[in-house]
């Protein structure tokens, strides 16, 4: 049965094993119910197995054995509707096209009409007036996020993933991203799922944080976020923010049977 248009999907993860030629098991057997509306970050260490998981639920991968459903449906069919969207730390923007061109592109490899307006209600949206002519090349890593962005969200798609989105801008326009892009997908109910290295990060967006084990991946740690929605930079401040870093960081830990590694995700770092 498809997904019921504006209503966010349940995406079920059954059993689901990846092993790649060679015999390199990158994701064990694993269960996880992702529930509709709702924003879901995977962390664990580099290597552990978080994109290959990611990019099972988004149909690029087939599992070995088990299954990903969204809704009783295969990825790949949810994608072909334009249901599912995917933005990966590069933007992997076509150099050819306009800032407007790049995104128009989403609606027409989903099949859907092409409405300017509401290409130019996005634009704003991301913060990108003015550079809708504009090539990738004459745009900021975090602009070209922001466009990648754009592109993920115009189809207006009831599942997000996120691979690593804001890995590979500067600081400053990390901050900006955090606080701006969030809401977006936020106030369509969407269910979004997170890849990052950030437990900082994490904690900022997330409702929920699935801890992952060294390859292969097996779930090391269910843990709920309890922070109000939405997030300012401020809450980095609070004792319920620290608390929850420390306990994904504790899961992290015990999860790689001592300290963790300099491949471990980051702490730290202000958000």
């Amino acid at each position: 049965m498809a997904v019921e248009p504006g209503r966010a999907p349940t995406v079920a993860i059954a059993q689901a094993r990846k092993v790649y030629p060679g015999g390199l098991e990158a994701v064990a057997p694993l269960d996880l119910i992702l529930e509709p509306g709702r924003t879901t970050a995977l962390v664990g260490p580099s290597g552990c197995g978080k994109s290959t998981l990611l990019r099972m639920i988004a149909g690029l991968e087939e599992p070995t054995e088990g299954s990903v459903m969204i809704d009783g449906e295969h990825p790949v069919t949810v994608a072909e509707r334009g249901e599912l969207a995917v933005a990966f730390q590069d933007p992997s923007l076509l150099p050819w096209r306009s800032v407007r061109r790049n995104i128009a592109l989403a609606l027409t490899l989903a099949r859907r009409p092409v409405d300017e307006g509401d290409i130019d209600r996005m634009i704003a949206l991301v913060g990108l007036e003015g550079f809708d002519h504009t090539r990738p090349a004459a745009l900021s890593g975090g602009m070209r996020q922001r466009a990648a962005i754009a592109r993920a969200l115009i189809t207006e798609p009831r599942l997000l993933l996120l691979d690593e989105p804001f890995g590979a801008v500067d600081e400053l326009t990390r901050q900006d991203l955090l606080a701006e892009l969030p809401p977006l997908w936020r106030q369509r109910g969407t269910t979004t799922v997170l890849v990052t290295h950030s437990i900082a990060e994490a904690v900022r967006i997330a409702d929920r944080i699935v801890v992952l084990s060294p390859r292969p991946s097996r779930i090391a740690a269910d843990i709920p976020v309890p922070l109000p929605q939405p997030r300012g930079a401020d809450i980095v401040h609070t004792l319920a923010f620290r608390e929850t870093v420390d306990a994904v960081t504790d899961a992290l830990t015990r999860s790689r049977g001592g300290e963790l590694g300099g491949d471990a995700p980051v702490a730290n770092e202000r958000l």
